[in-house]
Order: C-alpha cells, then sequence, then structure tokens
C-alpha cells in the first residue's frame, strides 16, 4: 500500500495516444468523486504517476486544474490533498440540485414516452439488485444513470447543462451515503417512475424534491450512529 492508499495494480495504466493531460486529470478526477482517493489524503506526484503510467508532468498539470476547481488543496511546503469539503459547502451544492433535479422530474412527467419510462424502470431493477449484492459502487455508478436519464427525458438542454455542473460533486457527496440510503433509495427511485409514466408532474416533482432533500439531510447525519 503506497502513502496514496491505492493498491498497487489497483488504477489501470492510461494509453499514450490521446491528450495524456486530460486523460489523467478525468482518471484523478474519477478516483476522488469515487472516493478512492479520500477526503484529506495527501497526493504524492511520483506515486501518482507511478500508478497511472505517467510522467510526473501531466499529474502535476492535473493536480493544479484540480486545485482550480476546488477537488485538490494545494499546500504551501506540503504538498496536494484532497479536498475535505465543509458541510455548508454539501449543503448549498445539495440544496442547488434538489431545486435542478425536481424541474427535471416535472418535465419528464410532460415529455417522456414509453421507452423512457422503461428505461427508468430497468435501471431501477439494477440498482436494487446492486444493492441487494451490496455493491455500492454500483448503486452509485446507477443512481448517477438514473437522475441523467430522467434530465434526459425533461428536454430541457440549458437544464441539463446546469445539471451537468453540479453531477460530479452530488455523486462526491453520495457515495458515502449510498449504503445508508440502500433500498428505500430505490423505492422513491421507483414512486417517482411510476408519477413520471402517469404523467402527474406535480407529484412527479414533488416527489423528486423529496428524495433529493432526504439524501442531503442523509449526507449531514452520515457519523451519527
Amino acid at each position: 500500500m503506497l502513502s496514496t492508499g491505492l493498491p498497487q495494480g489497483s488504477v489501470p495504466r492510461l494509453d499514450r495516444p490521446g491528450p495524456l493531460r486530460e486523460r489523467v486529470y478525468e482518471a484523478l478526477l474519477e478516483l476522488i468523486t469515487t472516493r478512492v482517493l479520500q477526503p484529506g489524503q495527501h497526493l504524492v506526484e511520483n506515486e501518482l504517476a507511478g500508478h497511472l503510467g505517467v510522467s510526473r508532468q501531466p499529474v502535476r498539470e492535473a493536480l493544479q486544474r484540480l486545485n482550480t476547481e476546488g477537488w485538490v488543496d494545494l499546500r504551501p511546503a506540503q504538498g496536494a490533498f484532497v479536498h475535505e469539503p465543509t458541510e455548508e459547502e454539501a449543503d448549498q451544492l445539495l440544496t442547488v440540485r434538489t431545486l435542478l433535479e425536481a424541474e427535471a422530474a416535472r418535465l419528464a412527467a410532460l415529455n417522456s414516452d414509453a421507452k423512457g419510462v422503461e428505461a427508468l424502470f430497468e435501471i431501477v431493477k439494477e440498482g436494487r439488485t446492486a444493492v441487494a449484492k451490496n455493491d455500492v459502487t454500483r448503486a452509485v455508478a446507477l443512481n448517477a444513470a438514473f437522475h441523467a436519464k430522467v434530465m434526459e427525458l425533461a428536454g430541457n438542454v440549458v437544464l441539463a447543462e446546469l445539471a451537468a455542473q453540479v453531477d460530479r460533486r452530488v455523486r462526491w457527496y453520495y457515495t458515502p451515503v449510498a449504503k445508508m440510503r440502500g433500498g428505500t433509495s430505490w423505492s422513491e427511485h421507483s414512486d417517482l417512475v411510476f408519477a413520471i409514466k402517469e404523467r402527474d408532474e406535480q407529484k412527479a416533482g414533488r416527489l423528486m424534491r423529496e428524495h433529493t432533500e432526504h439524501t442531503r439531510h442523509s449526507y449531514h447525519h452520515r457519523n451519527e450512529s
């Protein structure tokens, strides 16, 4: 185990072709948002470079970009560390997420077709299977896919662009509470899909608002016994 906390060989090396700087950035961002790299964790350039099979230069550039975007803190004479979000930061972002998602659900109830509803039910089915298998990583990915599909069915490009800006951070905050939310979250998803199927826009908006608020409250109470 290296000081970065990544088991040797756990991260696939990046292929050389293509914009390497961008691919290193995306790889590190994925490791942060999925919490393989934990908040507060020290990020050592040469060890990250070794895991990714690249030189230190693209890693250094990626860390600088991640620092600009608020994912990484660069501390003088100490190095780079994964940012530790404050409760206020999380609350503000999850509150904005509630507003965006509730409107998306309302619009999805107006605009979705049978094929879109079927796709949502399929994601719910897969999500419940992931929970039953205690596969948190899969459940988190499917949760993101479910909300992305609702946003797609809403049919509002501007709304989707705004949601995309917060999506990665939503995953970051959702990961530590995914197990706590468990099957309850997917039951809420199922109820929402039925509301969308019934074209009940007010109910769909209300259910999504309640659903996302449950996640926000779970995040704030995640450390309680």
